[in-house]
């Protein structure tokens, strides 16, 4: 029987213990905070908006919720235990738990990527019909299709979660761990290390999640936002040569949900790419830069969770009116 040193070199993982000052860890501990707090604002106002308003926006309003949702489930299962790991608490985990967890934590960062991206596209959608739809004028059969479409993107990603499951196991004190995937824990978190059959099965999954589920997202967000600007750039050159047009008459209004969201997608994007650079580099690179480039990536993966609420706070008018009278009282 080997020992357990031996079995933890044999663990082939994704992260590594990185040291963490009482600065970084005060910073780190803000951001989830408001992370929390925040999107659970966005969830309260906004629902209780979509439960008591019959009147416009439902449909793109449940698309945040969406996100928030993930948001905010994102915080308390990964990084408030960050926190706690942060703060010097051991905490491990059975074979079994771990299994769980994995699973659970790529499944939650892989809907928050693709609920960004829906939430892009289903803007660009609405821009580009001819009367831009506006709250129940898509009747029932809109808003199932929308619940319907938001399931999938739940459902899709529990599908893609399940190596996080099969590939993943507890690993000893003193486990590191060499492979990192993005969208899970960037170091052993409850003890949880992946454990995939080899190191190049492990680099090829690494490699196939970083194209089809890290990449294409980020491509197709600034897709979408490049077809909003252009669409929104005809509706604005149409208004000169007929201001009668029913195409016409939300173009304001759709101009600056625009701004909002290609502020939240450009948020998106610079948080994600600055961790898929810093992930990768770490998976193939190892240079002297990697650990510094590790604890980047572990502040860009909060960041658009913290400061999303923020964002959208800019330009929705109950978010916006709900912080007004938060602060006058």
């Amino acid at each position: 029987m080997s020992n357990p040193e031996e079995q933890d070199e044999d663990l082939v993982g994704m992260g590594l213990r990185v040291s963490v000052s009482p600065t970084q860890m005060a910073f780190y501990i803000m951001l989830v905070v408001l992370g929390i707090l925040g999107n659970a604002t966005v969830i309260g106002v906004i629902g209780r908006s979509v439960i008591s308003d019959h009147s416009g926006g439902r449909n793109s309003d449940m698309i945040i919720i969406n996100m928030a949702l993930s948001n905010v489930l994102v915080s308390v299962m990964r990084n408030t235990l960050l926190v706690i790991s942060d703060m010097g608490l051991e905490l491990y985990s059975s074979k079994e738990w771990c299994q769980f967890l994995m699973g659970v934590w790529v499944w939650l960062r892989s809907v928050n990527v693709w609920s960004t991206l829906f939430l892009s596209a289903f803007h660009l959608q609405t821009l580009r019909r001819v009367t831009p739809t506006i709250g129940y004028l898509n009747g029932s059969r809109g808003i199932l299709k929308l619940l319907l479409s938001l399931v999938l993107i739940w459902l899709i990603n529990f599908i893609y979660s399940i190596p996080a499951y099969i590939f993943s196991t507890n690993g000893g004190v003193n486990t590191t761990e060499t492979l990192m995937l993005v969208s899970s824990t960037t170091r052993p978190l409850l003890g949880c290390v992946w454990n995939f059959p080899s190191t190049y099965s492990g680099l090829a999954y690494a490699t196939t999640s970083m194209v089809i589920h890290e990449s294409i997202p980020i491509f197709l967000m600034a897709f979408t936002n490049l077809g909003s600007l252009y669409t929104l750039y005809t509706h604005g050159r149409a208004r000169s040569l007929v201001r009668d047009a029913p195409v016409i008459k939300r173009v304001s209004a759709e101009r600056r949900a625009a701004k909002v969201i290609l502020g939240l997608i450009m948020l998106f994007i610079a948080s994600w790419g600055t961790s898929i650079i810093s992930v990768n580099y770490y998976n193939y690179n190892r240079g002297s830069a990697a650990e510094f480039l590790l604890v980047i990536a572990r502040f860009a993966n909060i960041i658009f969770i913290a400061m999303s609420p923020f964002v959208l706070a800019v330009g929705h008018r109950r978010l916006r009116a709900f912080l007004k009278s938060l602060l006058s009282h």
